[in-house]
């Protein structure tokens, strides 16, 4: 039919339109704001019964770039993290301050638990801001993930894949340039080695 015609025609240069103008988009939170006018646009057709299987494919594509738009985004933050840091053991000197580390990072050592204050932890301050923000990332990406109506397992390989691109791409890019540093010690290295 001449409608059907008609829709198929306007798609195609919707969907052309969409993915040439989203692929320059470096804002994490615009891209959500675009995938979610593109699922209600979606459910309102489909509703209508037109044919949108080329919008899912987009969001598949647009998904992908959040990703690598996230990933450029956590790659300023990692530098952040290693600049500042010494690459100490971290030292706390009583409860409250061991408490608090272990709250943000799951680390448990019976040894260490029992041991006198001040108490020395086996990595340096990185560790936890490191695994706090790997946690971000993940929300992150589930946050694209939403509405999509993805199973659990689709939702969990998507998190893995994008998890272990950011550690072994983007963290693992970030340490690399830490070793280049003329000014990094024997010690320090001996140390983001404990780290990771």
């Amino acid at each position: 039919s001449y409608l059907e015609e008609l829709w198929a025609m306007a798609l195609s240069k919707i969907v052309n339109a969409l993915r040439t103008h989203s692929a320059y988009c470096t804002d994490a939170t615009l891209i959500l704001k675009i995938k979610n006018l593109i699922m209600l646009f979606n459910t309102t057709l489909r509703n209508y019964g037109y044919p949108v299987g080329q919008l899912w494919d987009l969001l598949q594509e647009i998904r992908v770039h959040y990703n690598e738009v996230l990933m450029q985004h956590w790659v300023q933050l990692f530098r952040d993290i290693l600049d500042e840091d010494n690459f100490l053991p971290i030292q706390v000197a009583n409860q409250e301050e061991y408490n608090k580390i272990v709250e943000s990072f799951p680390y448990h050592d019976a040894e260490l638990e029992k041991a006198e204050f001040p108490k020395k932890l086996p990595f340096s301050q990185m560790v936890p801001q490191v695994y706090h923000q790997v946690k971000e990332f993940i929300y992150a990406c589930l946050k694209f993930s939403e509405d999509l109506n993805l199973t659990q397992t689709e939702i969990d390989e998507m998190i893995t894949k994008s998890t272990n691109l950011l550690l072994t791409r983007t963290f693992s890019g970030c340490l690399s340039s830490l070793f280049r540093k003329p000014s990094l010690a024997l010690l320090q290295v001996v140390q983001i080695i404990i780290n990771t």
